[in-house]
């Protein structure tokens, strides 16, 4: 059996690197360059036009601070025009979830026009969400399918393919979700939507990285990670980027390839850094 796939050398990997800093980093430039890769998130029935404006102002607002942009806002797809537009002349990506998200529960067909929608509207990054029930189902070919023209329907947009993994069951449905998604054409995976629980796991996140780390050695193409929901607290983040660090290496950590998906996050960092001055 692969190590990935045993729970007890999982964690003990994930124990190893329980630090107060990314390896090799202080602790503030760990948290700055946690800041840098974060995905500020908004992803409620409730946004509304003002809400999210003011959502792109605190985006842009840790310059204040003399601290990094955070790498993009993600938005649902009504919301991107708007997010683009507020986030003209700064280096933040415009993120959105498409394709029926959370559920994934709507005909492809749907699901591929709201990609498309997106990308029109501005969205740069989309972040999409598998069929769980075709996959629990083994209806493989689906998932790939609908990935690929996922990925189709993106143009020049990145995609980042989110497996849910807290509905997959085992670390061995993580680490096929994780090979179709890849083999499809993900630029990024990711583990959870954040609206059910269990969302992000280090579990689940180091399964992800050892499949990530199979492809690499095999095709020598980096795939990005995504861990997303419940991520709150900086020492969280940093034992995600530490495992990064620990499984896949130094390259992978900046905003490329290592992305947190994240809303109270930014605040607690922010409350740190000014703790501390």
């Amino acid at each position: 059996m692969n190590y990935f796939l045993n729970s007890e050398l999982i964690n003990k990997t994930i124990k190893e690197c329980e630090l107060p800093h990314i390896t090799g980093l202080s602790r503030t430039e760990s948290l700055r360059l946690i800041l840098s890769c974060l995905d500020l998130t908004s992803l409620e029935g409730s946004d509304h036009d003002e809400k999210i404006i003011d959502f792109c102002i605190k985006a842009k607002s840790f310059n204040n601070f003399n601290l990094p942009n955070v790498a993009a806002v993600c938005v649902y797809p009504v919301f991107a025009r708007l997010v683009r537009k507020n986030l003209e002349n700064s280096n933040i990506k415009t993120a959105c979830v498409a394709g029926a998200f959370p559920a994934g529960q709507s005909p492809l067909n749907i699901r591929l026009d709201e990609v498309k929608f997106a990308v029109d509207e501005g969205a740069q990054e989309i972040d999409m969400v598998i069929s769980r029930g075709r996959f629990l189902q083994g209806d493989y070919d689906y998932i790939t399918k609908e990935i690929d023209l996922t990925k189709k329907a993106c143009g020049n947009a990145h995609l980042k393919v989110i497996l849910e993994t807290g509905e997959l069951g085992s670390n061995e449905n993580i680490r096929k979700a994780s090979n179709l998604a890849i083999e499809a054409g993900a630029d990024f995976i990711k583990t959870s939507t954040g609206k059910i629980k269990p969302a992000a796991t280090f579990e689940a996140v180091v399964v992800m990285l050892e499949t990530i780390k199979e492809h690499y050695l095999k095709t020598g193409k980096m795939i990005g990670i995504k861990p997303a929901g419940g991520i709150s607290e900086p020492d969280q983040a940093i034992l995600y980027a530490n495992l990064v660090e620990r499984i896949l290496g130094k390259s992978w950590l900046n905003n490329h390839y290592f992305r947190i998906g994240a809303s109270r996050l930014t605040d607690n960092i922010v409350k740190e850094f000014q703790t501390n001055q």
